[in-house]
C-alpha cells in the first residue's frame, strides 16, 4: 500500500523544515504542493467525472492556511465536501495566531491546528510529536487506496 503525507505549504524555509522533520522521523511519502489549487489538483486527481485521474489518497494532510490561488480554509472545505477526502486527517500547520483562522479550521473539519514554531529545534519536536501521534498512536481511518469516481 502507497502511504503517504501531502504536505501543502508555500514557503520554501518551512517546506525544508517539515520535510527534513518528517523524514528523520517517519518512512512515508511526502507529496509537496505549494499552494490550494495544487492540493486540489492532488486530492481530487485533476477534475470530476469519468476523465478524473486516480491518485493515491494521503493518509495524512499538513495544510497551511495563508496560500496563493486558493486558500488552506477553502481547501480544507472542499476536502470535508467530498466523501473520498473527508475522513483523512488534516492538521492546519501554519503560522497564523488570529483567532478567526482557529474557530473555522476547526468549523470545518480540521482535526488539529498547530502553530508553526519560530525556533528550529521547537519545530523539529513538534513535528516529530504530530508524526508520532498521527501515524503511530492515532487509529487512522482504514485505507481505501486511491481517489476514484
Amino acid at each position: 500500500m502507497n502511504k503517504t503525507i501531502l504536505l501543502v505549504e508555500d514557503n520554501p524555509d518551512d517546506e525544508a523544515l517539515t520535510l527534513r522533520a518528517i523524514r528523520k522521523h517517519m518512512p512515508y511519502g511526502i507529496v509537496v504542493a505549494r499552494d490550494g489549487a495544487e492540493a486540489l489538483e492532488h486530492l481530487f486527481g485533476g477534475g470530476q467525472g469519468p476523465g478524473r485521474r486516480e491518485v493515491p489518497v494521503p493518509i495524512l494532510v499538513l495544510l497551511d492556511l495563508k496560500l496563493p490561488k486558493v486558500n488552506g480554509l477553502e481547501v480544507l472545505r472542499r476536502m470535508r465536501e467530498e466523501s473520498r477526502t473527508r475522513s483523512i486527517p488534516v492538521i492546519v500547520f501554519t503560522s497564523s495566531t488570529e483567532e478567526q483562522d482557529i474557530l473555522d479550521s476547526y468549523r470545518l473539519g480540521a482535526n488539529s491546528y498547530i502553530r508553526k514554531p519560530v525556533d528550529y529545534g521547537q519545530f523539529c519536536d513538534n513535528m516529530k510529536h504530530v508524526m508520532n501521534y498521527w501515524l503511530s498512536v492515532n487509529q487512522l481511518p482504514p485505507s481505501r487506496g486511491c481517489a476514484a469516481a
